[in-house]
């Protein structure tokens, strides 16, 4: 497994033990890990979420009326180079 997967699914886990139902999908540049954030959710297990998130390349939320919040957390496979860095609406 490449270490962006090792580092995906330590993600997976943490989020997991702090009772996330989460998904870990390969990509052909990164790894990504879904979490579903339910309502009830407490202020200190969101900390929590957040600080497990911080550890990845890049994170997020996603939160609509119809299918709820979702944290996401990406892991890239290979280090950019310093001129290819690219922010959240980088694209080539």
């Amino acid at each position: 497994m490449p270490a962006s997967g090792i580092s995906a699914a330590a993600i997976a886990a943490r989020l997991s033990a702090i009772g996330l139902l989460t998904r870990v999908e390969e990509h052909p540049r990164h790894t990504s890990v879904e979490a579903e954030v339910p309502e009830s959710l407490s202020a200190d297990l969101w900390r929590e979420a957040l600080e497990v998130v911080a550890a990845a390349d890049r994170f997020g939320l996603v939160a609509t009326s119809l299918s709820g919040r979702t944290l996401w957390a990406v892991v890239r496979k290979e280090v950019p180079a310093t001129g290819d860095v690219g922010g959240p609406g980088y694209q080539r």
